[in-house]
């Protein structure tokens, strides 16, 4: 079990690594590219990787706990988790007031954004089978949720890389504008769907 428990922060620890970089180059992307999928992707980004890294803190604090602790680990998981998905709900929320109201039609240079999307896509993929795998070795609830949200990544990912393309491959169209606004709302809707599902599972456990 001490392996499986190791190979899981271990795991953990390379998606942090892994996720750093994305919020970074998106935000500097954004001064050269004004996409409403772009900045959309930007703070669900910067969302998740703080997810990432509360989760592996928390999984690293509850791996050593004794097994007796259970009430303790319990606590510790639903106060991240009712963190995490409350900023989750507040990144879509705003965000989807940004793009409804943004007024800009030059959406610039999206290309660094499209090109961390589409390497998103294989990343997240392989993620979601490597944590899929450990949750049902370990049936541990943090790295079974860390499966359901790279699967969600890997999804949104899709959708991101497919919005940015049209804008990069057909700039200043409408077909380029509605898919732009389109991947926005889903990255959008996506983040609040993520943080309420994330404060049911946590209210739910502490009952």
């Amino acid at each position: 079990m001490k392996s499986k428990h190791a190979s899981g922060s271990k795991t953990l620890l390379m998606s942090v690594l892994m996720s750093a970089p994305g919020p970074l180059v998106i935000g500097l992307g954004l001064l050269v590219g004004q996409s409403s999928t772009q900045l959309a992707d930007f703070v669900r980004r910067s969302a998740e990787l703080l997810a990432i890294i509360v989760a592996f803190i928390v999984y690293r604090i509850t791996a050593a706990m004794p097994e007796q602790e259970t009430v303790r680990k319990a606590r510790y998981e639903q106060r991240s988790n009712l963190f995490v998905g409350a900023m989750m709900c507040l990144s879509g929320v705003l965000m989807l007031l940004t793009t409804l109201f943004a007024a800009s039609s030059d959406k610039g240079n999206v290309i660094p954004a499209l090109a961390i999307a589409g390497m998103g896509v294989i990343a997240n993929t392989l993620f979601w089978i490597k944590y899929t795998k450990l949750g049902r070795e370990t049936n541990n609830a943090i790295l079974l949720v860390q499966a359901r949200l790279y699967r969600a990544k890997s999804l949104v990912d899709i959708c991101v890389t497919t919005a940015l393309a049209t804008v990069a491959l057909f700039p200043g169209t409408a077909v380029a504008y509605y898919l732009d606004m389109i991947g926005s709302i889903v990255v959008e809707i996506y983040l609040m769907l993520c943080g309420v599902r994330t404060i049911r599972e946590a209210a739910n456990n502490s009952k």
